[in-house]
């Protein structure tokens, strides 16, 4: 889940894991210069971010270093991606926390949307980036209660004034207990998951007053429930077809190499896709967050990732319009109080991965230009 970095043994036990061949290669490819137009075609303010055509995918990534921070975004790891997979990307997904400040990221969204893609921000309303704990300050309650519509409104009539095509998310992967907008920490069954409710309907109704109709919502969820009870199924977090727009999912392989779980791509869709469609069956889907690690000895994540593709690209599952890569490195503790494992999903730094990429994204049905209305 990218931010499901402590907590690799949380996946729910219901998806099945699967072994393939592993991998021991520690060099980069090599790198070469993309050949990129000198003039973007950039959006006009007031167009809209169209879906592509029906059989055809958004190619999006995460971009992050090795830090383990998530507000790193910049246009050299974007480079290093796109010379590693030999295409640009639609979109460029990257994390606001507000404990870094509670601005709108304009910096970030301007040079992204300079290099011709649209902006995916991943609005975090936290005061720490630790998990599977309770906030202490931006909590349901106080969305609700108002504590915030200052910054909020700051933040809408920001994205409003930046005019051009966004997409956004707030409440990533709400049905995993290791964010703290999960029910679990917000009163518990039947409680939480409605307070979550409200919540982002109030978050995105306080974006929508200032006008900024440029945003694209996206309610974003884990492909399985963690805790795996019924209060806790994801369709008990859904804001409404009337306020979400397109709709997000995490699938991972694993969270590190010693993660004793791997995630099968295709069983994770087939087990979620239907359920989704039952709650919003016009909605489009996207796999926002997509990766796994190299170096466990259950599988291997070219191979993985190369059949994750081919089948999105395939079209199997026809709801779905796009994928964004986790394109990261960090620290890993799987148990508290045991030794830091080094997690590396970067593409750049598994030349097979890269070749997978590669060979698979040279498809017509992959679209790197943003469609606008």
């Amino acid at each position: 889940m990218g931010t499901f970095r402590a907590v690799g043994i949380l996946l729910a036990l219901s998806l099945l894991a699967v072994g393939c061949s592993s991998s021991g290669d520690t060099q980069g490819p090599s790198s070469s210069v993309l050949p990129r137009p000198a003039a973007p075609v950039l959006p006009q303010p007031g167009q809209a971010l169209q879906l592509p055509a029906a059989g055809q995918l958004y190619h999006g990534v995460y971009v992050g270093d090795d830090s383990g921070q998530e507000d790193v975004a910049t246009p050299a790891l974007l480079d290093a991606y796109e010379n590693a997979v030999g295409r640009q990307v639609a979109w460029v997904y990257f994390s606001h926390n507000w404990f870094n400040g509670t601005a709108f990221p304009a910096a970030t969204a301007e040079w992204i949307r300079a290099r011709g893609s649209v902006p995916y921000i991943r609005l975090m309303l936290r005061s720490s980036q630790e998990i599977g704990v309770a906030e202490p300050r931006y909590t349901l309650e106080a969305i609700l209660r108002g504590d915030f519509d200052a910054e909020l409104r700051a933040w809408g009539q920001a994205a409003r004034a930046f005019g051009t095509p966004i997409i956004v998310e707030w409440g990533t992967e709400a049905n995993g207990d290791w964010f703290s907008w999960n029910g679990a920490w917000n009163g518990g069954p039947g409680t939480g998951p409605a307070l979550f409710r409200e919540a982002f309907r109030y978050l995105v109704y306080s974006m929508k007053n200032q006008g900024a109709y440029n945003i694209t919502w996206v309610w974003h969820v884990n492909a399985s429930d963690f805790p795996s009870a019924s209060w806790n199924a994801l369709e008990n977090y859904f804001p409404g077809n009337d306020i979400v727009d397109w709709i997000g999912l995490s699938v991972y392989a694993a969270q590190s190499q010693l993660d004793p779980f791997w995630y099968d791509f295709g069983y994770s869709l087939d087990f979620v896709m239907p359920r989704l469609s039952k709650i919003a069956p016009y909605k489009p889907v996207i796999v926002a967050e997509f990766g796994a690690p190299k170096g466990n000895p259950i599988g291997t994540p070219e191979v993985w990732a190369d059949w994750a593709l081919s089948q999105m690209i395939a079209g199997r599952w026809p709801s779905l319009k796009g994928f964004s890569w986790w394109n990261e490195a960090w620290s890993s503790e799987l148990v508290p109080g045991e030794p830091l494992t080094n997690v590396e999903m970067r593409v750049q730094q598994t030349p097979q991965l890269a070749q997978a990429f590669r060979q698979r994204l040279n498809n017509p049905a992959v679209i790197s230009d943003p469609i606008f209305r």
